[in-house]
């Protein structure tokens, strides 16, 4: 069973991760097209499509969730480059998430969060436990490579527009340290699917009314934090074990 990793718009392209493979999986939301790594046996998953034509809101969520499932999935690694918050964070490091602020349960395109928006033989609830990241994965991960003590608290708020400092001082006040367009859904969908998720989020700007800068400038900090995050991803993709699912889907009528 592979592991698999989601990257974001820091991957633009496949930079650092050759020897790729597109896969087509069909799933009941759509086919989508992801990537076996032959050289660590791994999935990876570019979110906003390779090359990157996708917007936040025009990703399609379920769909990568369900081929992840379809390919045998065993653990999964949820990559953002995220705006900083909370300054006492620094910018260009890795850290892992250890909690998620997604206080309305939705995709961008107002429907819920979930792989049974409508009647289907699997659905259930999700029972948190253990909570969204895994924790015995994680601490695989840290055993392999150096991250921060610290986890941070992430913020989902969706896209497509960058949010106002009103905005990001009311996910601030709710205790956020950091947000993207992204990633929470992924994570959220991923459970759903019993499989064990773990997410590692890297600040590229500040998100606390400050300019977003040049377009180039914007672009070589997306850079830089792909550059810091590589490591770590192929990491991932080469050894991470199979692990507990530490949640629970509760399914009526006793499945």
């Amino acid at each position: 069973m592979p592991a698999a990793v989601i990257l974001g718009s820091a991957f633009a392209a496949h930079e650092g991760l050759s020897g790729l493979v597109p896969t087509t999986v069909p799933t009941r939301f759509g086919t989508v097209v992801v990537h076996r790594h032959p050289p660590t046996g791994g999935v990876v998953v570019f979110r906003h499509g390779l090359p990157h034509r996708w917007l936040p809101h025009q990703i399609p969520w379920r769909a990568h969730a369900l081929a992840l499932q379809a390919l045998g999935v065993h653990a999964l690694l949820v990559t953002s480059s995220v705006g900083v918050l909370d300054p006492a964070v620094p910018q260009f490091v890795p850290h892992a998430v250890g909690e998620l602020l997604m206080v309305d349960n939705r995709l961008p395109d107002g429907s819920p969060c979930t792989v049974w928006p409508t009647p289907h033989p699997d659905q259930g609830h999700l029972l948190l436990q253990d909570g969204l990241f895994n924790v015995v994965l994680e601490e695989w991960l840290r055993s392999q490579v150096a991250l921060p003590p610290a986890r941070l608290t992430f913020a989902y708020v969706p896209g497509p527009r960058t949010k106002t400092a009103g905005e990001n001082a009311l996910v601030r006040a709710g205790g956020a340290q950091v947000n993207s367009m992204s990633l929470g859904p992924e994570v959220v969908l991923a459970n759903e699917l019993e499989i064990p998720t773990i997410a590692v989020v890297a600040g590229h700007k500040a998100s606390r009314g400050e300019s977003g800068g040049t377009r180039a400038a914007i672009a070589a900090s997306l850079d830089r934090a792909r550059d810091e995050t590589l490591a770590l991803v192929a990491t991932f993709l080469a050894g991470a074990p199979a692990v507990p699912f530490g949640n629970v889907l509760y399914r009526f009528g006793g499945a």
